[in-house]
Order: structure tokens, then sequence, then C-alpha cells
């Protein structure tokens, strides 16, 4: 797993975050377009919000779309929350030869597209996240 480190400018955006929604963050990862946050197990309706007013603050306040990840020590479920926005209907883990773990995530076919992103940068960021708190060296999506 990957040693997560913050920016002073990554630091103040936990902070805000924490500070409207009183929850705890695990995590930031701050992209040129989006934040994306991982809140502790349990506390993700309390992170986004009745209605999504939180996220909808948030955005405003930090001029960025923001993406709210509930946080879990199984990989697979953690996997199933950082896709969840598309349609996730199946999840497999496995150790290749070299000793390599992947994962496949299955997700809505309609939503594969979006799940990949242009030039297949959503992937790319999601793929640095789950490294970061899972002993998983590659992802793809099906």
């Amino acid at each position: 797993m990957a040693e997560i480190t913050f920016t002073g400018e990554t630091i103040q955006y936990v902070s805000l975050f924490q500070d409207l929604t009183r929850t705890t963050v695990v995590d930031c990862v701050d992209t040129s377009d989006r934040l994306i946050f991982v809140v502790k197990a349990g506390e993700i309706a309390r992170a986004i919000g009745k209605g999504g007013e939180h996220i909808a603050t948030l955005r405003r306040r930090m001029n960025k779309e923001i993406h709210v990840v509930e946080y879990s020590d199984d990989p697979a479920q953690f996997l199933r929350n950082v896709f969840h926005a598309y349609g996730v209907t199946k999840v497999d883990i496995a150790t290749r030869d070299e000793g390599v773990v992947h994962a496949t995530v299955t997700v809505d076919p309609s939503k594969k597209g979006r799940a990949i992103g242009k030039d297949g940068k959503n992937l790319r960021v999601f793929r640095d996240l789950i490294a970061r708190h899972h002993a998983i060296q590659s992802v793809s999506v099906a």
C-alpha cells in the first residue's frame, strides 16, 4: 500500500470537508477537476448530507466536482464503493502468476465508458486511490 501524504491545499480541503460534514476523512485525492474524499466506514450518508446538500456546498466552495467514497477494510467492498456510481454487478480479485493482485470490476454496460473516463483518466485515478488502501496493483473495468 502506498504512503498517503497531503499537500497544504489538500489539508485545507480535508479540514473544510470534516468541519462541514462532521465525518472523518481517511483519504483525499485532488485531481485537476475533482476531489475524491474517502470517509470512515458508516459515515457516507452523513458526509453526503440530506439530499446531497453537503456535496453541493463543497462543490460551490471548492469549485470542483466532489466524490465521496466509503472506506472498507474488505478490498472487494472498497472497490464496490469506489465504482458505486457506475452500477457495480461483480468484483473479482485474483493473484496472477507473477504475484500481481488484479481486480476486475464489472459495471452496468451503459456506464462502462464513464467508469473508465476519457483516455482512461477515471480508471487511473481510481487505481491510484485503491492502491493507497489495499494491496491491489491493477484494476480493469468489464
